[in-house]
């Protein structure tokens, strides 16, 4: 089985025009295909992916198929990138640069429009019993992480009346409550 349902897929774009000039391939129907059939496999499995916005001759309506690719993938957690020209990449050569306000506006846009569907997918957990990782412990309880948070990047687990579990110690709790990314939890 899984031993960290975890997965880190760099779709970077989802219009088939800006893929291909990012040399990738562009099939986002089988992109969808395959986040249905990891979800099919592993169902408590958590989908990270990065995302570049702004890269050359991006146009309003391929940024809005990256949005609409949002809404239909339902992806626990996303990071994003304005595009930057790198020296000396290919990209670089390419028409249609947009300026770097145009760029981070855009990724700012995305950043705001997965928020909303993150914190669903966190509400989504409510009332659901899992099993954490204790990360720290103070006198607000227990710090934790559950599989499908990577360390430093992803969301916590605070686990309100962990006060007596041990850093490294395994918890089983329940899912109170959420914000935008972490986990509010109570021992099980």
């Amino acid at each position: 089985g899984l031993i960290l349902p975890y997965l880190d897929v760099p779709f970077q774009h989802a219009s088939p025009r800006i893929l291909k000039a990012m040399q990738r391939p562009g099939d986002v129907d089988r992109m969808l295909d395959r986040i249905a059939a990891w979800h099919g496999v592993a169902p408590g499995l958590t989908i990270r992916s990065t995302f570049i916005t702004g890269f050359p001759g991006e146009t309003e309506a391929e940024f809005d198929e990256l949005l609409q690719f949002l809404d239909a993938a339902q992806l626990d957690r996303v990071g994003a990138f304005a595009y930057s020209p790198v020296e000396g990449a290919a990209a670089n050569e390419l028409p249609g640069a947009l300026p770097e306000a145009l760029r981070e506006e855009r990724r700012a846009r995305l950043m705001a429009h997965q928020e909303d569907i993150s914190t669903q997918r966190l509400e989504a957990r409510i009332g659901r019993t899992i099993e954490v990782l204790v990360d720290d412990v103070d006198e607000e309880g227990a710090v934790a992480r559950s599989s499908g948070d990577a360390p430093e990047i992803d969301g916590l687990v605070y686990v309100t009346d962990g006060h007596d579990l041990e850093i490294g110690q395994f918890a089983t709790v329940t899912v109170t409550d959420c914000d935008v990314h972490d986990l509010f939890a109570k021992l099980a």
